[in-house]
């Protein structure tokens, strides 16, 4: 299993970013696919995610209005919009899944991460 994370990158407070995350080696349609994100001292949080079945979705309060996930299944990847984004967003930024079919993944603690991460710094 693969998970392949890019589109981080350094913006000034304010700015967007589109993250990407292409997945191999699973039946992608058959899971929930989430974005997480860590930053220095702090715990894994679940920033959004998207379900399997209904495409319906999670976010996190604090990234509410501001960041939109989607999922393309024709190129197995899920995608992270985000906008007017804040230095409190500054994290590495990972996609998973626990192998269910709920965006309430979200809220899975210590949810496995199999991919290396996007940085993203915003700068104030």
């Amino acid at each position: 299993v693969q998970f392949v994370e890019s589109g981080g990158g350094l913006v000034q407070a304010g700015g967007s970013l589109r993250l990407s995350c292409v997945v191999s080696g699973l039946r992608f349609d058959d899971y929930a696919i989430g974005w997480f994100r860590q930053a220095p001292g702090k715990e894994q949080e679940g920033v959004s995610c998207i379900s399997a079945t209904d495409g319906s979705t999670y976010y996190d309060d604090s990234v509410q209005g501001r960041f939109t996930i989607s999922r393309d299944s024709a190129k197995n990847a899920v995608y992270l919009h985000m906008n007017s984004l804040k230095p409190e967003d500054t994290a590495v930024y990972y996609c998973a899944t626990d192998w269910g079919q709920s965006a309430i993944m979200c809220l899975t603690q210590g949810v496995e991460i199999w991919g290396q991460g996007t940085l993203v710094n915003v700068s104030s």
